[in-house]
């Protein structure tokens, strides 16, 4: 039995030592093993469960609706019109490529319709570049391939053909949901369609909605304009989300944290007054983890919708005045070249506008001429075109004289006689063409005498006698000193309006002393129909040089969306005062009056009986054809314009007219009828005075 147990024992002892090399290097495995474990455990777990559970937020804005912009009376002129929107949310995760935004592209493009007509090449070769990288590549040599990134793709660009962008119907709107989706910017949201969005589109897009990654169905907003075209041209634009910021200005908008794709106001009215139209955005903080999966997007402000606009035009008599225009475009005499209207009404003693309108035909490049039967808005041009004024300057004119001392209240006589210098043509005023007649400053403003505001502006340049065929010797800088002096009107310079890119007119160089003389009647600079109102508002009210404005207030929006309370009053802007005498003004004044009421004045036929005292002063400027038609350019024509005020007390309103383009022979009446159907119509409208105008219409006969 001992020795069995110990032949056994033997044995045992025989285990191969590969295999117990084995089992060691098993146990150093382990032990190691454990050890890191140990390690990971005890030293390293809590920063690696914090790897593991870190997530991280970012802050994310949402568009809001624009502010809107009233009349006087609260009468909406922009509004916003609501509707359904498909948007498309892009991921942070870096790993989401083009690719991948063309394979939502395809589904969506199954579910929805969608505009193509603005895809350009340059989209297309995009899409084909993305969708073929290798084909294109193959068609680049070894030494483009190795161009830096901008050049290469250049290159790409260039290897793309016309026969390879023969897309369908079908693929053309891929490529267009393409172009809008890859435009969004890491967790923007950009819209993929605002317009025309069918309640079956939401349908069939939210039932796929697991299918399309980024897609969500909202809400947007479009510009709406109940008035139609009134002022538009003048409200102005507001960007596409396409286009997005304008590239001039783009720096400065993201540095007040607009996003590239925001809509903006690009010209006029919301680009003026973009601080308060654009309103505060939504802002959501979406937490991310570590993989840039969305865990949350919680929304931390709701946005704020715009401010709204308050303009100073009551849209009712906005609407009168386009008429009036229309009308006066539509009847007009001695038209020859005349193809639009301007007309301006202020009032002087703030430079609220109370009206401004612009009508003209529409023209036709292709043919080089009217369309007689289309009527287009122009109130931009009452502020951004020129023309010579004629006689209408005069009032500004004596007040020069004035100012310079040449002629004073107890001194004011010059002889209306016709003047000819060395190397110019004579010089004479209408109604007296030969003879010698010696007038005073309110005379001069009476019958339009332009040898009176020739002969100030003789003596303001130094020069007192004249002589017949002599030598015109003023100061060579009158020209200047007489621009200086207009400027303080408004004449030949910006008005302030609260609107971007005004035009100050135009001024020609001239080194020719005799411009000096034409200058001074209105036959040498060109001033805009604005620059023309500001000016007899000045003269309206004394001397204040106001500011003209649209705005008056800025509002906020009350809990049903109407228009708020008053959030900012905008007063009043003084741009500058004449420094002249409330007894010379008195002239001026009584001057304005005789233009309009007596046997003498160039305004009688429409104001002599008027039943409110007017100030007026007319003008017929010899001027050249400066419009679109080619074949006419520098023709002579007339132009036809009045300013004036009323009533003459206490001036409520302010007006200028502009009718240019007329036939030479014209007398300019034009200007003055328009000028008195615009009386009408304010009047017309004021409680104190509607039955009074109504009652002088009656047996009132338009002159022939």
């Amino acid at each position: 039995m001992a020795r069995y147990k110990l032949k056994k024992k033997k044995q045992r002892s025989h285990i191969p030592r590969r295999l117990n090399l084995l089992f060691f290097i098993a146990f150093l495995c382990f032990a190691a093993l454990f050890l890191r474990l140990g390690y990971l455990q005890l030293y390293s777990g809590e920063a690696l469960n914090d790897m593991v559970q870190r997530t991280e937020s970012t802050i994310s804005t949402g568009a809001v609706p624009r502010g809107m912009i009233y009349d006087s009376n609260g009468r909406v002129l922009v509004g916003n019109n609501p509707e359904l929107a498909i948007l498309y949310t892009r991921d942070r995760d870096s790993q989401i490529s083009s690719q991948d935004i063309i394979a939502v592209a395809k589904n969506l493009a199954s579910l929805i319709e969608i505009p193509t007509q603005d895809l350009t090449e340059r989209d297309m070769k995009d899409y084909f570049i993305i969708e073929n990288t290798q084909l294109v590549n193959d068609r680049l040599t070894e030494e483009q391939l190795l161009l830096p990134g901008p050049q290469l793709y250049q290159a790409q660009l260039e290897a793309v053909t016309s026969n390879d962008l023969n897309y369908s119907a079908a693929e053309q709107k891929i490529i267009a949901l393409f172009k809008r989706m890859n435009s969004a910017f890491a967790l923007s949201t950009v819209t993929v369609k605002n317009q025309n969005v069918t309640q079956a589109e939401v349908a069939r897009v939210s039932e796929q909605l697991h299918d399309l990654p980024g897609i969500s169905i909202g809400t947007d907003w479009q510009r709406t304009y109940p008035a139609g075209e009134m002022l538009r041209s003048i409200l102005g634009q507001v960007s596409t989300e396409q286009r997005g910021l304008p590239s001039e200005n783009a720096q400065y908008l993201l540095s007040k944290g607009y996003a590239m794709n925001d809509r903006v106001g690009v010209s006029y009215l919301e680009l003026q007054y973009e601080d308060a139209l654009r309103g505060s955005k939504s802002v959501h903080n979406i937490v991310t983890d570590s993989t840039d999966d969305i865990l949350s997007n919680q929304e931390l402000f709701e946005g704020a919708k715009g401010d709204n606009l308050m303009l100073t035009i009551d849209t009712e008599f906005q609407a009168k005045i386009d008429q009036i225009a229309i009308d006066a475009l539509e009847n007009m005499t001695n038209r020859g070249y005349n193809d639009r209207v301007y007309i301006v009404v202020t009032n002087p003693q703030n430079g609220d506008i109370l009206a401004l309108t612009g009508k003209r035909f529409d023209y036709n490049e292709n043919t080089d001429s009217y369309n007689y039967d289309v009527i287009i808005d122009d109130a931009l041009g009452a502020i951004n075109t020129s023309y010579g004024m004629g006689s209408s300057i005069k009032p500004a004119m004596v007040s020069i004289g004035y100012l310079e001392d040449v002629i004073s209240i107890d001194d004011n006589i010059i002889v209306d006689e016709p003047l000819k210098f060395q190397a110019s043509q004579e010089k004479t005023s209408v109604f007296n063409r030969t003879g010698q007649m010696p007038i005073n400053d309110i005379q001069a403003l009476q019958m339009s005498s332009n040898i009176y505001m020739i002969r100030m502006a003789m003596m303001i340049g130094g020069q007192y006698e004249y002589e017949e065929d002599g030598q015109l010797t003023i100061d060579e800088n009158t020209l200047e000193t007489l621009r200086n002096y207009f400027a303080e009107f408004g004449l030949g310079t910006q008005t302030g309006i609260d609107l971007p890119n005004e035009s100050s007119g135009y001024s020609p160089e001239s080194t020719q002393l005799v411009s000096a003389l034409d200058l001074s009647y209105g036959q040498f600079d060109l001033y805009t129909p604005l620059q023309m109102a500001q000016y007899v508002s000045t003269i309206a009210n004394g001397g204040i040089r106001y500011a003209p404005r649209l705005v008056k207030e800025i509002r906020g929006t009350d809990a049903n969306g109407d228009l708020g309370d008053v959030k900012v009053s905008l007063d009043p802007k003084v741009m500058n005062v004449v420094q002249l005498e409330e007894s010379e003004m008195a002239r001026i004044h009584e001057g304005m009056l005789q233009v309009s009421h007596t046997n003498e004045g160039t305004a009688r036929y429409y104001f002599q009986n008027y039943p409110i005292q007017v100030g007026s002063k007319t003008g017929t400027t010899e001027a050249f054809y400066s419009g679109p038609i080619q074949y006419v350019r520098n023709q002579p024509v007339t132009n036809a314009t009045y300013v004036g005020f009323a009533p003459y007390d206490n001036p409520e309103i302010a007006i200028s007219v502009v009718v240019p383009y007329l036939l030479e022979e014209s007398w300019g009446r034009e200007s003055t009828r328009i000028a008195h159907q615009v009386m009408n119509a304010y009047f017309e409208m004021q409680d104190d005075t509607k039955e009074l105008i109504e009652t002088y219409m009656e047996t009132f006969v338009e002159p022939s």
